[in-house]
């Protein structure tokens, strides 16, 4: 099973199950684990279980919450179902350093740094750099319509001190318009994933990740994408 790390304090729930939604079509088992703080997806998917910690299927993905490691999540699957399910892919949202030292994350799993630029976001998840390895290479993932050097700089400057690996040639930009506000909010209400209404660039970033992901052509997965916006 691989494993896709992101990281930061930045509402990162809906990017990611689309992302994973997106996965599944492509044939993949997919397990999305929400390890932060307020576990939002308990409410964002259709399905609540007023349990401290459980697994749950939304269109095809497995989401954990609650959980402190894998082998918690693959001992409750054995306690409930009989068996631990076999993944090809998990995608894991951390906010804490105690998460992301829990998960048995490696150098070999990517990593993806997510946040805005707003100052509470950028130094809450810093907070978690010192705890990765400086050979893991991390993506930046920035919440805004456009980026300025400045800004860039001002991460960069913040972790000066953690020998980070940044991607240099990869920084991924989202959109938070109205227009993907509203569309977001649509998916949410209705309890389904579709992608109809996001912005082109949300859209772009979301295609330009999971081809990272997945390994799959560009091709192949706008394909895909065609089928969540019918």
């Amino acid at each position: 099973m691989k494993k896709y790390v992101f990281i930061g304090t930045y509402d990162k729930t809906d990017m990611l199950i689309y992302i994973s939604k997106m996965l599944t079509l492509l044939d993949k088992k997919v397990l999305l684990v929400d390890t932060t703080i307020l576990k939002k997806t308990r409410y964002v998917v259709p399905t609540m279980i007023h349990e401290n910690k459980y697994i749950t299927n939304f269109e095809g993905i497995d989401i954990a919450i609650g959980f402190e490691n894998l082998e918690a999540i693959r001992k409750y699957q054995i306690d409930t179902i009989g068996q631990a399910t076999e993944y090809d892919i998990a995608i894991l949202d951390i906010d804490r350093a105690i998460a992301y030292q829990k998960f048995d994350i490696t150098n070999d799993d990517l990593h993806y740094f997510v946040t805005s630029f707003d100052v509470y976001n950028l130094k809450r998840g810093i907070q978690i750099l010192p705890y990765i390895n400086q050979n893991a290479k991390i993506t930046k993932i920035y919440f805004t319509a456009e980026m300025s050097k400045e800004e860039d700089e001002y991460l960069n400057y913040l972790a000066k001190d953690y020998k980070i690996n940044w991607e240099k040639n990869n920084i991924v930009l989202f959109p938070y318009t109205t227009e993907d506000l509203n569309a977001i909010f649509i998916n949410q209400r209705t309890g389904k994933i579709q992608m109809k209404g996001l912005s082109s660039l949300y859209v772009e970033s979301i295609l330009f990740l999971v081809e990272e992901i997945s390994g799959e052509s560009n091709l192949k997965i706008k394909k895909i994408y065609k089928r969540l916006v019918e």
